[in-house]
């Protein structure tokens, strides 16, 4: 494990600062802020630990053990894998399923960062910029009767599926290859949108209508699996 003095951990941000600025800024790539207060961030102090080990395999647990020595109390650190998904470094994830860390031989548990000059391909935070408007929302709502499009709840009621959760409508994307916009949206419960994590498309109606990434198949069995495999070489083997 790498044991960084301040003053390495302040050169190597000063580093990710200017590379982030220079190639990463303009892909919607954010860098976290490096201190709160007098504390270092959580979300810094991995990122600083990833770059200096960049491009090597760093284990949950090690990552854990070096942020115990600036938060002692902490036990689990998922900063890693946010970092990717959510803030767009290009960070694999054994655990997430992403295809090219199994063809590096990242293990479930595991990280890596592998690039400085472009974003983590499954980065939906630019797709996800929306400008629309809370009057264009409450008319979509109004026109779908203040109900979820794709279990009927309605806003305000009890949740027809978990009717101690009173129904609040979030803007459910249709196509998350494109940006959530008028048109591209659909009212969803919380219910029915959170546990989604954009794996399908949806149309107006609320119903699935294909998968928009491919890792769901991961979810599935392995009889389901290998058949899918079967399918798509087959497909594939007679074009």
């Amino acid at each position: 494990m790498l044991n960084l003095t301040d003053s390495e951990i302040e050169r190597a941000y000063e580093e990710l600062k200017e590379i982030h600025k220079n190639n990463l800024e303009d892909l919607g790539v954010k860098l976290p802020r490096l201190r709160r207060g007098n504390n270092f961030t959580k979300y810094a102090l991995v990122l600083i630990y990833l770059y200096k080990k960049f491009n090597q395999k760093v284990s949950k647990t090690e990552l854990t053990k070096f942020i115990k020595k600036f938060y002692p109390d902490t036990n689990d650190v998922q900063q890693a894998r946010h970092l990717g998904a959510q803030k767009g470094w290009y960070i694999l994830s054994g655990t997430r399923g992403d295809l090219e860390a199994k063809k590096l031989g990242i293990n479930s548990g595991e990280y890596q960062l592998i690039s400085l000059e472009t974003h983590y391909p499954n980065f939906t935070q630019m797709r996800r910029e929306t400008n629309v408007s809370e009057d264009d929302w409450e008319q979509l709502k109004e026109d779908y009767n203040f109900r979820c499009a794709t279990c009927g709840s309605k806003e305000g009621e009890p949740n027809f599926h978990y009717p101690s959760s009173i129904t609040k409508l979030q803007k459910g994307h249709m196509n998350p290859d494109k940006s959530p916009t008028i048109g591209n949206i659909i009212p969803q419960c919380e219910k029915c949108n959170r546990p989604d994590r954009n794996y399908f498309e949806y149309d107006k109606k609320g119903r699935v209508i294909r998968i928009a990434d491919p890792k769901f198949i991961l979810k599935s069995n392995e009889k389901i699996q290998k058949k899918m495999y079967e399918f798509l070489k087959l497909e594939y083997d007679n074009k």
